[in-house]
């Protein structure tokens, strides 16, 4: 059973396999605009397909990049405020080793 594509739903994706375009009966022979040219209208269609996809790949990196970027300055972030709050308990600890050192020597 040999089943044709249609225009939403083509046989194959792949131009190079796709049925060349017939011209229609109603229209005139050489009613198409002098500058338009079909040649190489295959590759066009690939490379805009590569295109497409190329495109979509860029944006999902893109995407995936600021999000690592994200991560990274929300670990840093994390880190410093650590590394306040170990600071300010040292800070507290050291003043309790001060406080209870000159107790000592007044007594």
């Amino acid at each position: 059973m040999n089943i044709t594509g249609t225009i939403d739903r083509p046989l194959t994706h792949d131009p190079k396999k796709q049925a060349p375009m017939k011209p229609s009966t109603s229209e005139h022979t050489g009613s198409a605009i002098p500058d338009f040219t079909t040649t190489g209208a295959t590759e066009a269609r690939q490379n805009r397909n590569r295109e497409m996809q190329l495109m979509q790949e860029a944006l999902a990196r893109a995407h995936m990049h600021e999000r690592l970027h994200d991560a990274a300055q929300e670990r840093r972030a994390v880190r410093l405020a650590t590394a306040r709050r170990m600071q300010r308990r040292a800070e507290r600890a050291s003043m309790r080793a001060r406080r209870a050192l000159a107790m000592a020597v007044m007594q």
